[in-house]
């Protein structure tokens, strides 16, 4: 069975970047879309941005188009988030997650990882 391990999070300024990865011990990562999903302090958790197991296709959240880039590097069996421009409402658990369709709900996504914290300081 695939684990998940994210890793990256931390603390940053306002306006700071983040790079959290997302590493697969099993042997399909490939197959999957891999997600990053985020839960705020007494918030849902909520989609973040996904990529496509040919890695043309990726969707984000309005709420992060043009400041988080998701991307795959599969000789390293790991899948990254690049977060620039970084804001107080981007802090969060961050979760990386595999699923078998492209899509952003939460429920299609079968294998989580243990999340990573990232906070942003003004």
């Amino acid at each position: 069975q695939d684990q998940l391990v994210e890793s990256g999070g931390g603390v940053v300024q306002t306006g700071g970047s983040l790079r959290l990865t997302c590493a697969d011990s099993g042997h399909t990562f490939d197959r999957y879309i891999i997600g990053w999903f985020r839960q705020a302090p007494g918030k849902e958790r909520e989609f973040v941005a996904c990529i496509g197991s040919n890695d043309a296709l990726t969707l984000y959240a309005d709420s992060v188009k043009g400041r988080f880039t998701i991307s795959r590097d599969s000789a390293k069996n790991t899948v990254a988030l690049q977060m620039n421009s970084l804001q107080a409402a981007d802090t969060a658990v961050y979760y990386c997650a595999a699923s078998g369709r492209l899509r952003p709900v939460l429920t299609d996504y079968s294998y989580w990882g243990q999340g990573t914290q990232v906070t942003v300081s003004s």
